[in-house]
């Protein structure tokens, strides 16, 4: 079972990524001994949203395509409207998941980041949360679809927005510690 200040963990993201779905994961799962990389569409920084409007940049440090989920001990996807939306769709994102999924490694998803996990098929019959406004789409992909901070079911971690992010951070430290976990294959 790693520990936390051993872990390497794996933020993917595009632009319009909600600002501090990245950033409140990313620093404190650094400030915690974790390695994380953040992986991006075409291995260049991105636009964050914040409010009403585009925020902030994120820095890349690797390219999604060029990435492997066996390098890694967690997957984070963070929320937004436009960065799920942009990221359920290409082929090598869903690719990266299941792999993820396949290989029983954490993987967390906040706000309409659920979306992606739904589009790669590992949300059914798992006990998750999301945004509000997603709700019904993450109960049509088969999944339980619980009102809280953040719930973790077989190392899938989910949760519902910014004011739940210390809630997620912390669940994705104790799925992490916890090891690999079985699952059926995706």
């Amino acid at each position: 079972m790693p520990k936390i200040s051993n872990a390497k963990v794996l933020i993917i993201s595009t632009h319009g990524y909600e600002k501090s779905e990245l950033e409140v994961p990313r620093d404190a799962l650094r400030a915690k001994g974790a390695t994380v990389h953040v992986a991006t569409l075409d291995g260049q920084k991105i636009r964050g949203w914040e409010g009403p409007d585009w925020n902030g940049e994120a820095e890349a440090d690797r390219k999604i395509a060029d990435v492997n989920a066996f390098d890694y001990d967690a997957l984070v996807i963070p929320g937004g409207q436009i960065n799920p939306d942009l990221l359920r769709v290409e082929e090598n994102v869903i690719a990266l998941v299941k792999d993820f999924h396949n290989e029983g490694k954490v993987i967390a998803a906040v706000c309409h980041a659920p979306w992606v996990l739904a589009e790669a098929g590992i949300v059914k019959g798992r006990d998750m949360t999301s945004y509000g406004s997603i709700k019904t789409d993450i109960i049509n992909a088969g999944a339980n679809w619980v009102d809280a901070e953040a719930v973790a079911d077989q190392g899938i971690v989910t949760s519902r927005q910014p004011g739940d992010l210390e809630a997620f951070v912390a669940k994705i430290v104790e799925e992490i510690e916890e090891g690999r976990h079985q699952r059926k294959a995706a």
